[in-house]
């Protein structure tokens, strides 16, 4: 195994693996012993966290190459190896991902009581494969490491889920196995036309984006690509999976969903959609910049006639993951950056409200919006966080919700100011649906049923913080984040360059005559 030159151990292979290793252990010899198996589960996923942490402070933000890389072959007749490293970007969800393990894990603590030792190991692998999928320099490694990631969500969902459990498991199965057949078929298609082309038998992602490929099969296997991650992400019309796994995951499961998972499909746009088909990419951007704008504009929408607050909250992942493939496509420093720092920020935002809609319904057993009123009354901590959240998700300046949206409409702004001014339109809505929610559960008339409600406890509490400092923090000094994107980002740009200025004036005629030349 070869060993980047930054440190002197695995380090990726450690950060990748610790979580199952976890498992392990807790599975051969901590059974019946709930306490030991909720503590392992916490100290492997801190220590996981403290490992990302210390190769973010190791890493070298002047460079777009990926660091820390591991090599080894493994099956060596196919060209498939065992081969990980990270840039910038895969290494802010890395961070992201560790987090929001830790605040999953504690967040669950006393919350999942049947079968409580197969749901902490379903958390543990969960991350292998989620920090996998970041990681991942292989192709074949890449696949592995994303379908290792959906057994044990399928299980979250299935098994520890609400009433309609099971029938939003399998349909998050379903849509999410279609979109991995559908990846699996362009994955050969590239590795094939390579190898049939001269090429070695390889599955390296960095030798098979250096590939050109004919506009016959660059145009099918981009479309293959593309609908499997936008299925994940997931892009309005291929979204409908999305309310119902969150309305019936576990609050823990609906963190990781939104936080993570679907991260990993707009992850995969830049990495191969982009990466591999800069051409196609370009050459599709009109459409899936209006399809992104519809994903704002219909998910704030939906979400204003939701009366259950988890499913309020998903159809706004609709619209605020709508925002971040506005940004990418949009093709210019701001844009591709002010996505990438969406997506952290989502994770960060969107996360804690699920996690405070699980606080309140382990309290009074439901989410319906019209059965609250004057919750801040008995619970006034609680309602200070929920507000915080709240308005950093409605993009409120000096939280993180609003340095990704501003710099996504700026890079809108840029493409075509039509695209910016409708998407604002999904700001205004997520204000309409944000306040309202929080208005009508936390204020107006008090229901007397919930006035001994306990507040929050100091582990609930243990569990928000880190939530409140990350939004905080990025929406006052986003350069420390920023600054992990300001180089693979230019390197993106700059290998899109010669397409999009090919396209530009064709997308631009087209815009101008579509919308009257706004």
């Amino acid at each position: 195994m070869s060993l980047g030159s930054d440190i002197s151990f695995p380090a990726l292979s450690v950060l990748t693996f610790l979580p199952t290793a976890g498992a392990l252990f807790m599975l051969v010899f901590l059974r019946g012993r709930p306490r030991a198996y909720k503590t392992t589960a916490l100290v492997t996923s801190v220590i996981t966290l403290g490992l990302a942490i210390y190769l973010a402070a190791k890493f070298n933000t002047r460079t777009p190459a990926f660091q820390f890389q591991e090599h080894a072959e493994w099956i060596g007749k196919l060209g498939i190896s065992y081969r990980l490293g990270v840039d910038g970007i895969s290494l802010l969800l890395i961070l992201l991902t560790t987090l929001l393990s830790v605040l999953a894990i504690l967040g669950s603590w006393n919350s999942i009581k049947d079968r409580a030792l197969a749901f902490f190991i379903s958390l543990l692998i969960l991350e292998t494969g989620m920090v996998g999928v970041f990681a991942a320099m292989d192709l074949f490694l890449f696949y592995v490491f994303w379908e290792v990631q959906l057994i044990p969500m399928y299980f979250i969902i299935g098994l520890w889920g609400g009433a309609r459990r099971v029938y939003a498991a399998v349909k998050f199965f379903l849509y999410t196995f279609a979109g991995s057949v559908l990846m699996l078929v362009a994955i050969l298609a590239v590795v094939w036309w390579n190898r049939k082309n001269g090429g070695d038998l390889t599955f390296d992602i960095l030798t098979l984006q250096r590939v050109g490929f004919p506009t016959g099969l660059a145009a099918w296997s981009f479309a293959a690509f593309f609908l499997a991650f936008a299925i994940k992400v997931p892009m309005f019309p291929v979204h409908t999976w999305l309310p119902d796994a969150h309305t019936e995951a576990p609050t823990a499961g609906s963190v990781i969903l939104a936080g993570v998972l679907l991260k990993m499909g707009t992850y995969g746009m830049i990495r191969f959609c982009i990466g591999f088909f800069p051409e196609m990419a370009a050459r599709a951007v009109l459409p899936i910049l209006i399809l992104s704008v519809i994903a704002v504009v219909y998910g704030a929408a939906m979400s204003l006639v939701q009366p259950d607050m988890k499913r309020l909250v998903a159809y706004s992942s609709v619209s605020h993951m709508g925002f971040v493939t506005l940004g990418l496509f949009a093709f210019n420093q701001q844009g591709v950056e002010g996505s990438i720092l969406q997506m952290v920020s989502h994770g960060v935002l969107t996360g804690a409200l699920f996690m405070m809609v699980g606080f309140f319904y382990d309290r009074t057993h439901t989410r319906m919006i019209a059965d609250y009123g004057g919750v801040a009354k008995p619970m006034p901590v609680a309602a200070a966080f929920f507000s915080l959240f709240v308005l950093g998700s409605l993009g409120l300046p000096g939280l993180s919700g609003f340095v990704g949206e501003f710099l996504i409409l700026v890079g809108a702004f840029q493409y075509a100011k039509v695209f910016a001014v409708l998407a604002s339109l999904g700001i205004v809505l997520g204000a309409a649906y944000l306040l309202w929610m929080y208005q009508r559960t936390m204020f107006q008339q008090a229901n007397e049923k919930w006035l001994s409600l306990k507040d929050l406890n100091a582990r609930e509490i243990l569990t928000l913080v880190p939530l409140v400092v990350m939004a905080v923090w990025i929406g006052v000094y986003p350069h420390t984040f920023l600054s992990f994107l300001h180089a693979p980002v230019d390197n993106l740009l700059s290998q899109m360059q010669p397409y999009l200025h090919e396209q530009g004036g064709l997308l631009a005629r087209m815009v101008a005559s579509f919308f009257g030349g706004f």
